[in-house]
């Protein structure tokens, strides 16, 4: 059998459309690639953004460093000063408060008051007493004569007055004066004296002693109705009418 002959125009046109095919599958791959390459430059230009933030901050550490490390000496020179300062200011309050015979005041070990009995104890309750008749009573006016008789049955009065005492002596038997020390003289004796001298004024007011004994002090009437009606109410008396 014979092949039948293919008709040239038929060959042609086929030819074309295969390669108009082609041409549509490389168009479509151009596309694709530049789509692709877009995609790629726009990565690259936001990781190039970011390398040279990152740059700028590693550059700002570096400038930093140096100032930081210098400023973490400064405190730690700072803290020494202070520590030297403090070794100091101790030792002038120290030099500072000596007695008569130009020794620094130490004050006595603690009295044990709760369990101290007979000449122990009445040997810590003179040392006291002399302080309260020679010192607090003759100079602190009101506030001393708040104190009742029988101060020297109640431990919280000789507990209070013990610290009192010794304190005391501590910031007044001194030689010159500087400003720390003028400032805790301020503060003995505008807080902590009147806020004990009203712990010691309830306690011996409010105790037996006071209900049996025939001459214990009482306080009188206040003068300003309003306030005395507020204390009442809140049971706080006002030290300032007791009178001196």
């Amino acid at each position: 059998m014979s092949t039948p002959a293919h008709d040239p125009v038929d060959v042609v046109t086929a030819a074309l459309l295969q390669i108009t095919q082609h041409t549509e599958r490389l168009a479509i791959l151009d596309q694709r690639e530049a789509a692709h390459y877009q995609e790629i430059a726009s990565r690259l230009a936001e990781m190039a953004r970011q390398l040279t933030e990152t740059r700028e901050h590693l550059d700002s550490i570096r400038d930093i460093a140096p100032r930081q490390a210098a400023l973490l000496e400064t405190l730690d020179s700072l803290d020494q000063q202070v520590a030297a300062l403090a070794t100091q200011l101790t030792g002038m309050a120290a030099a500072k408060s000596v007695d008569k015979d130009g020794e620094p005041y130490q004050p006595v070990p603690t009295p044990r008051w709760w369990k101290l009995g007979g000449a122990d104890r009445e040997e810590a309750s003179a040392r006291l007493r002399a302080w309260v008749e020679q010192v607090y009573q003759p100079s602190y006016g009101h506030l001393a004569a708040a104190l009742g008789p029988c101060w020297e049955e109640h431990l919280l009065c000789l507990y209070g007055l013990d610290w009192l005492m010794e304190l005391w002596s501590v910031l007044y038997l001194t030689g010159k004066r500087g400003a720390p020390l003028l400032a805790s003289q301020a503060e003995w004796q505008t807080r902590l004296l009147p806020a004990l001298a009203e712990q010691m004024y309830l306690e011996t007011t409010r105790c037996k002693h006071a209900q049996e004994g025939p001459g214990h002090r009482q306080a009188p009437p206040a003068v300003r109705p309003r306030a005395t009606a507020y204390r009442a109410r809140h049971q706080r008396p006002d030290l300032s009418a007791t009178g001196a």
